[in-house]
């Protein structure tokens, strides 16, 4: 399926997908136009013109069917200047909405989104570990409650069911205490057609990093930058890449995992990043302290007050993305690493001002200048990613396609 000319769709809702070859470049110039007005906030005609080399004549054409959809919507013209007054357009929130579905190592989220990127529900479900069917079943439920408030009308608008979860989720047992026999039923379980079952929209699949990945690039701060590294800071650390603004999944949809970069022990042997600077260490750290481990996965937006434990995790989380910042930086000619995690703002800054801290005591030398950066979006950035992928393969452009699967 190419997501940058429409390609096939398959279920109900709302796409810009009509069918025949002449139209090809029409629908493709919508979607570039609904990305503009994306990127911008809003746009009057001239300007989409300007912007797209595209005359006049073609973008009014281009803007009346994008009205005619309901994706588009006019606000008050811009008065002031010489000539008639401009006209600006924006994305209609009630334009189309996407599912988004999380699965995480101790939590599930589904969320409902708007084509604004606005989260119009959340339904988050925190366990132990998970298994299959209690999987499917929570998706079940939380579909229902997910949807009741929802008008028959936004009910079609819905144009499709994004899932965001971790490659090989039976792996690293002993790091979730999970019985052997619950984590080996993820290995042959088809998550993907199973949820497929509950719905009939079209289902994409993602990596869990990579999705959060594009959440940043499409509704937080990764559109300021043109090529940047992103790590995820969740139960196990994760990342993605951006390249000239779009996401660069790799051979195999692993770039930019970052959770396997080999690093150091506490006694000097090696191991891999995922130990030193993933939720599950606090977790341990929780624990050891006799605390509830499970506030961190139960409260992603507020941990209270957890005391000294968050201050020696923050402090070697820190020293662990510093050497994860430099050894990429070496690879790729980056302009930022983005930082974001399933954490409170307020611990996610922390986070990234001791991580900067870490980097200015390595040896940078034969590095270009980089920053890190604080991401924007937080514990929501996997479900908003997953719910993202309905609107890249309906309504934005992106030579990169994230993930082939369609059910």
């Amino acid at each position: 399926m190419d997501w940058a000319t429409g390609g096939q769709v398959l279920g109900k809702g709302p796409t810009l997908a009509r069918g025949t070859t002449q139209n090809g470049v029409r629908l493709y110039n919508e979607r570039l136009a609904l990305s503009l007005i994306r990127r911008h906030g809003s746009l009057p005609k001239a300007e989409i013109a300007r912007l797209t080399g595209l005359s006049a004549q073609t973008v009014s054409v281009i803007v009346r069917q994008l009205e005619t959809d309901q994706l588009l919507i006019k606000e008050k013209p811009q008065r002031g200047k010489v000539g008639q007054p401009l006209v600006p357009f924006s994305l209609n929130p009630e334009g189309a909405f996407s599912i988004g579905l999380k699965v995480g190592r101790r939590s599930g989220d589904l969320i409902l989104l708007d084509l604004t990127g606005k989260v119009r529900r959340k339904v988050h479900k925190p366990y132990h570990f998970p298994t299959p069917q209690k999987l499917v079943d929570f998706v079940a439920a939380g579909l229902q409650e997910l949807l009741s408030d929802l008008t028959p009308a936004q009910r079609e608008k819905i144009c499709g069911l994004g899932i965001a979860a971790p490659f090989e989720l039976w792996n690293w047992e002993e790091a979730i205490g999970a019985p052997h026999d619950v984590l080996e039923a993820w290995r042959d379980f088809d998550l993907v057609g199973e949820i497929a079952k509950l719905g009939d929209w079209p289902v994409h699949f993602s990596n869990d990093a990579t999705a959060a990945c594009a959440a940043e690039l499409l509704f937080g701060r990764g559109n300021q930058f043109h090529t940047y590294a992103y790590f995820f800071v969740g139960y196990f650390i994760g990342g993605g890449i951006v390249i000239n603004g779009h996401i660069f999944p790799g051979r195999t949809g692993y770039a930019g995992a970052i959770g396997p970069l080999p690093h150091s022990a506490p006694d000097g042997t090696p191991q891999q990043l995922i130990h030193n600077a993933s939720l599950f260490v606090l977790e341990n750290q929780l624990q050891a302290a006799g605390l509830d481990p499970m506030l961190v996965a139960r409260s992603p937006e507020d941990w209270g007050e957890i005391g000294p434990q968050i201050e020696i995790w923050l402090e070697q989380t820190a020293n662990s993305l510093a050497f994860a910042a430099v050894a990429t930086m070496s690879v790729i000619d980056f302009e930022a690493i983005i930082i974001d995690g399933a954490m409170p703002a307020n611990v996610r800054a922390e986070l990234v001002r001791k991580t900067r801290l870490a980097v200015a005591g390595h040896d940078l030398r034969g590095l270009p200048n980089f920053s890190i950066e604080e991401g924007s979006i937080g514990s929501d950035a996997r479900a908003m990613g997953a719910a993202s992928l309905s609107l890249f393969a309906n309504y934005i452009i992106d030579r990169d396609v994230l993930f082939k699967e369609v059910f």
